[in-house]
């Protein structure tokens, strides 16, 4: 499979890393164009990846060669090829767009599901 994204994932990151310490990190091997570990919005804190853009396709490759399954300020890093972007985005919380634990709706028999007050007796049930 030919190589052709500059940009790297970098998974299992220490939380203490910087955006400067991933840059000086991959720069041994080549030009970095931006190096970005990707922080919670809520707490602060690093979410212990990030992703790097090579100056190049061969820089990319080299620094996946020297970099993915290393040690890395004490934690073994991984490398990989950046993929792309889903388009639509992100719309919802940690459990995506799957909507609420209670399905779609809540209270007690709003929506379609909810509570129990709206659901068939058990020996009613036929499948």
């Amino acid at each position: 499979m030919a190589f052709t994204s500059k940009r790297l994932y970098v998974g299992n990151l220490p939380f203490s890393c910087s955006d400067d310490e991933l840059c000086e990190a991959f720069s041994a091997y080549g030009d970095v164009e931006s190096a970005r570990v990707v922080m919670d919005r809520e707490t602060g804190r690093s979410k212990g990846f990030g992703f790097v853009e090579m100056g190049s396709t061969d820089a990319a490759q080299a620094a996946i060669e020297g970099l993915h399954a290393k040690p890395f300020m004490g934690r073994t890093i991984t490398v990989n090829e950046a993929r792309p972007r889903e388009e639509g985005g992100h719309t919802g919380g940690p459990r995506g767009d799957r909507g609420s634990y209670r399905g779609n709706g809540g209270g007690y028999g709003g929506g379609n599901g909810g509570g129990h007050y709206n659901r068939r007796p058990r020996e009613d049930y036929r499948g």
